[in-house]
């Protein structure tokens, strides 16, 4: 996968520091949650597909942890940190085992397709 990240050469060090550290405390707590828990779910109120994505689980049985940041009328500089990180420009942000695999629609395909549980195995 190729991702175009902006070149750090070209940003100037008086504020890469700031960069950094951007709200790296909840950055840390989603890393933190993915090396504890086998499937982590990052989400935030108002937002539908959170919500189907642990109804989903739910029905299925299949445990989960959940983390939740805000809603649309806040905590969006603070989400906007894991999206920096992840490059994920939604929520919510679905991790396996550590491994990213997208949101809502994504994990319906992978249990459509029979990776999902494979993946958990």
């Amino acid at each position: 996968m190729t991702r175009t990240v902006f070149d750090e050469a070209k940003v100037h060090p008086a504020i890469r520091e700031k960069i950094a550290t951007y709200n790296h405390d909840i950055v840390d707590e989603v890393t933190r949650a993915i090396a504890e828990h086998p499937l982590v779910v990052v989400g935030m109120k108002q937002n539908p597909f959170p919500r189907r994505t642990k109804k989903l689980l739910a029905k299925r049985g299949t445990p989960f942890h959940y983390l939740e940041y805000g809603s649309y009328l806040n905590t969006y500089r603070r989400r906007l940190a894991l999206k920096m990180w992840t490059g994920w420009p939604t929520f919510p942000m679905i991790f396996v085992k550590g491994t990213l695999i997208g949101g809502f629609e994504d994990l319906e395909a992978l249990i459509a397709a029979g990776d999902f549980d494979a993946m958990l195995a």
